[in-house]
């Protein structure tokens, strides 16, 4: 089976973008958000982590809607 990676339309706080991830990989999305904010706050990539996050509202696609 093969799974395309979308933004999340339910599990969504700003753009869906660590939903979809959650979603993708079979993740609580909970925990995708928090590894993104320790990573982007402790691991000194605090403009790093935002800027990846605005990249990957950009490539990643919306999930298309149901007919």
């Amino acid at each position: 089976m093969n799974k395309k990676l979308y933004r999340s339309d339910e599990n969504k706080i700003f753009a869906g973008v660590c939903g979809g991830i959650g979603e993708h990989t079979d993740i609580d999305p909970v925990i995708i958000r928090l590894i993104w904010v320790l990573l982007s706050l402790f691991a000194g990539l605090g403009l790093l982590g935002l800027i990846a996050y605005l990249i990957a509202v950009l490539i990643i696609p919306a999930k298309p809607e149901k007919k």
